[in-house]
């Protein structure tokens, strides 16, 4: 499993992105930030409201610099019929990864084998390909894309400005902290 700052290996799947069905690999998203979005199945029932949240707030991921990939242990296929069939899922504008062999979920700690599909995880990778950010959850638990959104942010700021962080539920524009002696035991 891909440890917070190491960098992600490359690798290829198949994606259904833009009414076609084609290959993408990690090494695609090179210098941009990126966010892997696992989720157990197509035509489940939590998943397609994590996924059109993400596809209501694409516009604002995109205008931060930020790539989204959603990868399920589905085939290409599924997801063509998916995005078909449900209006939700027909919103999605973003590549939305075939892993049917469980490769990607197997190399970020995902998978579950005794099911064959994935927690719900998300990832969140800087240009440079490190991995920054994570979270997985169970599968009964769906996320917030305005957190994930948040986070972000506040790791494209850290990035940005070395030496400062950013203290719990920042905002853009929110004060940081700059950690030192003068800090110890003031906070």
């Amino acid at each position: 499993m891909i440890k917070i700052n190491e960098k992600i290996p490359a690798l290829s799947f198949d994606v259904y992105h833009n009414n076609k069905i084609k290959k993408m690999s990690t090494a695609d998203f090179k210098g941009k930030w990126l966010v892997l979005f696992f989720y157990p199945a197509d035509f489940t029932f939590v998943c397609p409201t994590e996924l059109g949240e993400l596809a209501d707030m694409h516009a604002q991921f995109k205008k931060e610099g930020v790539e989204i990939v959603s990868v399920s242990t589905d085939t290409a296929f599924t997801h063509l019929a998916w995005h078909s069939e449900s209006p939700t899922i027909g919103k999605i504008k973003y590549p939305m990864a075939a892993d049917p062999t469980g490769v990607l979920a197997k190399t970020f700690g995902t998978y579950i084998e005794e099911e064959g599909l994935a927690l719900r995880g998300t990832f969140i990778i800087n240009p440079k390909q490190q991995l920054v950010a994570m979270e997985i959850n169970n599968n009964d638990i769906g996320r917030n894309a305005s957190e994930l959104l948040r986070k972000i942010q506040a790791a494209k700021f850290v990035a940005e400005h070395k030496g400062l962080v950013c203290p719990a539920s920042w905002q853009p524009g929110d004060k940081t902290l700059k950690p030192g002696e003068k800090l110890v035991g003031k906070i």
